[in-house]
């Protein structure tokens, strides 16, 4: 072409664009046109050439548009150690990786320690040219040392590599099985026969420490090592028994969490340094511990379903094998998020409630000795994992008798309770007698506990009908508190109770306080405002029967505050609650604070025909 004339041609090689063959016009050229319709193949030449190995394609040649360089190839492992092409007159370095020289010798640096599979490891690699000297340290699959080691001559520091790790085969030489009498050790045994053949199983003592230090001793009588203590309550299914420690934390003591615990059952030991510093500790926790940052699962919790109210009398009763169970009063809840409790020593061997009302609860065998009237007699209890499960609630039963504000606090309660969801909501009308209208409230509940609603309550708007009784302890009613808007009293006078139904039906009412005959607490919420002054004679009623209890309380300094404000305060217009205060007093000094007669206040009859004597009232 005529534009072609004053151009030079440049044909490309296998390797670049310029392979220094041109056709260049007499008179000279302005450009280089850069052929690609042909290319040409360059010959094999060792010219230029330095650091000469086998396995190169030495036809390679650089891009002669580029200045004079020194071209560094390397090897599948670096950037450096292949063959050098220098350009007359380079001084500057430039690294190739295509073509790389493909390394097949072995250097005589390598350092290679026992118990490492070699079989598949590159003892091809070598470093960089351009570090500095140093001892390389490979690693194995669980660390970043106790693989080979590249040593440099005269180097002192140490560089880690560990983009090549080599497979170590087991480093320790035993496995010690703990046994926890959880009828487990027949099963980890049979697990762990074909990862591990020297295998011995010991009995676990009350702690980890002096289990462990008997371990070590017998251990070290038979010339052992490094030596794994492993737990029948764990499972080793996943377990890689070729784990072993950085080489630096060898005299530490190796812990293997437990599901989510730290404090695990799982133990790599260096024997002999183990042995050495293990009598000088109080407290396993003491010691120089590494936690491994590999968790192995505990084996599920037996599961003991009972029909007792709370546990007390279940874990006073019934046997579990292991360690821990867990006691539950729940029939349809799955228990698979179990926290892990700590069996190092007895501190850690925690009561665990994993419910508000402990309705769950992670029980250790260590506990059961100490159980007396209460879980609680126990010192070792967490209270942290309470929100795990949710209790099933409690009924409501609303009790009434005649009282003219019975349907609007019935209706109320209604409209409170069914906000939440499966309250079950029971009512009890007109049965007379205290005693038998509480035996009536009680078969209607379907619930171990129920919360009795008196019909003089308006329950509070804001009440929690999530709460629980505590399961930890015996069986009691639980006392809430309301308002007494005559006369500005809050305490548990006409408040809702959280009534244990056996307790109720065992009850024979021989005190002068139904509820207050059984075991009781008083809780110091407000259940609600007590409403009872809509009729003269239930005003009166409720006045006299609760100061005849008052009174007979005496000497009591909280109880006489609370009387001399029945006795005192009544904003209503006729006042029948200050005036049935005034009669129960005057009744109680004419008996002579006789029980029998002061017991007569049990029966509505009776203070109906009490109340037409002494004030003429009659029934609504």
């Amino acid at each position: 072409m005529p534009w072609e004339k004053n151009q030079r041609h440049a044909w490309a090689s296998q390797w670049q664009r310029d392979s220094g063959t041109y056709l260049i016009p007499k008179n000279g050229y302005t450009a280089t046109n850069y052929r690609q319709d042909t290319t040409l193949t360059r010959l094999s030449s060792r010219d230029n050439w330095t650091n000469i190995t086998d396995n190169f394609d030495y036809s390679w040649h650089p891009d002669y548009t580029e200045p004079p360089l020194i071209y560094q190839f390397g090897t599948q492992h670096q950037k450096t150690g292949g063959p050098i092409y220098t350009m007359e007159g380079a001084t500057q370095i430039k690294y190739v990786r295509t073509p790389y020289y493909n390394k097949t010798s072995t250097d005589n640096n390598w350092l290679i320690p026992d118990n490492v599979d070699i079989s598949s490891f590159d003892f091809t690699w070598h470093p960089d040219a351009t570090d500095g000297d140093y001892i390389y340290q490979f690693g194995t699959q669980h660390q970043k040392t106790g693989g080979p080691k590249y040593i440099i001559p005269g180097a002192q520091d140490i560089k880690f590599v560990d983009q090549i790790r080599i497979r170590t085969q087991r480093t320790a030489e035993k496995v010690y099985v703990v046994d926890h009498l959880d009828d487990n050790i027949t099963i980890t045994l049979n697990q762990i026969q074909d990862k591990i053949t020297n295998i011995t199983s010991v009995r676990y003592f009350d702690n980890y420490l002096d289990t462990l230090k008997r371990i070590a001793r017998n251990a070290d009588k038979d010339g052992l090592e490094f030596i794994w203590v492993i737990s029948s309550v764990c499972d080793y299914t996943d377990f890689d028994f070729t784990w072993h420690p950085e080489q630096w934390q060898a005299g530490m003591l190796h812990v293997f969490a437990s599901n989510n615990n730290k404090f695990g059952d799982t133990f790599f030991m260096h024997v002999p340094t183990f042995r050495y510093r293990a009598d000088k500790i109080e407290l396993l926790d003491w010691y120089d511990i590494n936690y491994v940052g590999v968790t192995i699962p505990r084996r599920p919790l037996p599961i003991i379903r009972h029909t007792y109210d709370t546990h007390v009398a279940a874990v006073k009763t019934l046997d579990f094998a292991g360690p821990l169970a867990i006691f539950t009063t729940e029939d349809n809840q799955d228990y698979n998020n179990i926290p892990a409790v700590p069996l190092w020593r007895e501190k850690t061997k925690t009561i665990v409630p994993l419910s508000a009302g402990a309705s769950v609860a992670i029980i250790p065998k260590a506990s059961v000795p100490y159980i007396k009237t209460q879980l609680y007699d126990y010192p070792n209890i967490l209270r942290t994992q309470r929100h795990l499960y949710i209790d099933s609630p409690l009924d409501v039963v609303f009790i009434d008798n005649g009282e003219p504000n019975a349907d609007a606090n019935y209706n109320h309660l209604k409209w409170t309770a069914e906000r939440a969801n499966d309250i079950k909501i029971h009512r009890s009308t007109g049965v007379n007698g205290r005693v038998a209208s509480q035996y009536a409230a009680a078969k209607l509940s379907t619930t171990p506990w129920y919360f009795l609603v008196p019909a003089k309550l308006r329950v509070d708007a804001n009440f929690d009908w999530q709460w629980q009784p505590d399961r930890l302890q015996e069986p009691k009613h639980y006392i809430f508190h309301a308002n007494n808007p005559i006369n500005g009293l809050t305490y548990g006078h006409m408040s809702m109770v959280a009534n244990n139904k056996q307790l109720t039906l065992n009850t024979q009412g021989l005190g002068l306080d139904f509820t207050l005959d059984s075991a009781h607490e008083v809780v110091p919420i407000l259940s609600g405002t007590a409403e009872y002054a809509h009729s003269p004679m239930v005003a009166w009623r409720t006045a006299f029967r609760e100061c005849i209890k008052l009174r007979a309380s005496l000497p009591d300094v909280e109880n006489e505050y609370r009387l001399t404000q029945w006795l005192t305060q009544d904003n209503t217009p006729d006042q029948w609650s200050l005036k049935g205060a005034e009669d129960a007093v005057e009744y109680y000094d004419a008996v002579d604070g006789d029980f029998a007669e002061l017991k007569k206040s049990y029966d509505w009859a009776w203070l109906a025909s009490y109340a037409l004597i002494k004030r003429n009232l009659t029934p609504d």
